[in-house]
């Protein structure tokens, strides 16, 4: 079994409270997914149910069958909120989800595919995906790549009810369409293409909750990803930087730093030979971080 996963969530992307109907469940216990009372309790079929586990799992909802110390305060029946109602549980659902890497294509797109390329068809993505898989000496079905790369876009790609094909209220009760984060777009030059084309640009994100953005450095510090000293580089395009998993841009950036600095004391922003670094002076808790934010919203 290789280290990257393309598979489980049989073909079904995460909806809106899926999170919510399989933390209370396992919070009603035993919380066995494969049994039939999962199938009952959770209103879905076999396979929606098998996907329900997927998700949790990597959002990290769900530790050993255990609802996680995160999903807790979240999900909770006092949790932060329990019915993910507040765009900042999507930006740190989002950012969970990439940064865990249990699904390694949200991994990858926003760690490495943005890199070579904002604007794609799903083609493009499949091609990376497999020479990428190569890379890394493993073997993965290019069917099982591409079913994957279809519920990423189902997950974050807002649809066109006028063209779209299918249950129009499934497809718009996927978690993370409001964030527009991929956006489907009309190429110009390749106006004949039959071809989708899909964009992720980098933004000013005035969506995402200044807590949420310094929840993620935390998290990066807590594991060993980042020093008390951060390069403004880093911040931008290290592996699950907010940079990278927010797809930020540097303008926004250094406005989310230096308001960062504004708000919490024991933080600083130097520019010292040119290298311009956040330096923490004091220790924060994440999870306060995120109390404060609810809290207050």
């Amino acid at each position: 079994m290789g280290d990257l996963r393309f598979s489980g969530h049989e073909s079904f992307q995460c909806r809106n409270l899926w999170l919510k109907k399989g933390f209370d469940f396992i919070k009603q216990g035993p919380g066995d997914f494969s049994s039939e009372e999962a199938v009952l309790s959770l209103g879905v079929g076999k396979n929606m149910t098998t996907s329900i586990r997927f998700w949790m799992d990597a959002f990290g909802i769900r530790e050993k069958n255990e609802p996680s110390t995160l999903a807790e305060k979240l999900l909770g029946a006092r949790g932060w909120d329990p019915y993910l109602e507040d765009l900042g549980s999507l930006w740190l659902l989002h950012y969970l989800l990439v940064s865990r890497s249990k699904a390694s294509i949200y991994h990858l797109v926003f760690n490495r595919f943005r890199k070579r390329r904002i604007e794609f068809t799903k083609d493009h993505l499949i091609t990376f995906l497999i020479s990428y898989c190569e890379e890394k000496g493993e073997s993965h079905s290019p069917n099982t790549i591409a079913s994957d790369v279809g519920v990423f876009l189902k997950t974050y790609v807002k649809p066109n009810s006028k063209i779209e094909k299918g249950n129009i209220e499934d497809l718009f009760s996927s978690l993370f369409i409001e964030l527009s984060l991929v956006k489907e777009f009309q190429n110009i030059e390749k106006v004949k293409d039959k071809e989708k084309w899909y964009i992720i640009e980098s933004s000013e994100r005035e969506s995402l909750p200044l807590e949420i953005f310094f929840y993620s450095i935390l998290d990066n510090i807590e594991k060993g990803n980042y020093s008390d000293s951060i390069s403004l580089h880093k911040l931008l395009s290290a592996d699950h930087s907010p940079g990278n998993v927010f797809a930020l841009h540097p303008d926004a950036l250094i406005s989310k730093v230096e308001r960062l600095v504004q708000r919490y004391s024991g933080l600083s922003y130097k520019e010292d030979g040119g290298v311009r670094e956040l330096q923490i002076q004091q220790s924060f808790n994440k999870n306060a971080v995120l109390d404060e934010y609810y809290a207050r919203s």
